[in-house]
């Protein structure tokens, strides 16, 4: 009886033990995963601040769509590519005419990261699009704000923004 006893607790603890590092796994699975996204959304943020349109477009997966309010929806990574391409192209030609063509910065100051499962997280956020910063003469001027909803996937081991939306209705 006392050999039983000591096998159903050898037992137990095992049991116990495979729980806890399990539960620490997920843990710290979904911290390296949040880590990620956030480099994710810092690399999509920079690639649209440096208008280069081939990194903006490689954060996307290759059927990924911008949403926007007042511009609609682009969607597919060379579409992509050519929003910001455009975007950069537009800024040169202002400056060529000697317009003031202060820097752009976005910023996502306030995120918070849902996850549905263990591929697709809901990115939740407040943005803000800032001009100027650039010296006395321009200085900072907020251009647009809003909230936002993304919908970020993992692709191959690699997280990439599927929707982002700047401009939800709910």
């Amino acid at each position: 009886m006392k050999k039983l006893l000591n096998y159903a607790i050898l037992v137990f603890c095992g049991l116990h033990l495979t729980l806890v590092f399990a539960a620490d796994a997920d843990v710290l699975r979904e911290s390296q995963d949040r880590a990620e996204i956030q480099g994710l959304m810092w690399r999509y943020v920079r690639a649209l601040d440096s208008f280069n349109g081939e990194a903006y477009a490689a954060v996307f997966t290759e059927d990924g769509q911008f949403r926007s309010g007042n511009q609609g929806v682009t969607q597919g990574r060379a579409a992509l590519k050519k929003m910001v391409d455009d975007l950069k192209k537009s800024r040169e030609e202002r400056a060529a005419k000697g317009e003031p063509v202060p820097p752009m910065n976005h910023m996502i100051p306030n995120s918070y990261i849902e996850f549905v499962d263990a591929d697709h997280a809901r990115y939740h956020s407040y943005w803000m699009t800032v001009f100027g910063a650039g010296g006395p003469e321009t200085p900072p001027r907020i251009a647009a704000s809003g909230r936002g909803v993304d919908e970020i996937v993992r692709v191959n081991g690699e997280w990439l923004i599927q929707s982002r939306d700047v401009s939800p209705k709910d």
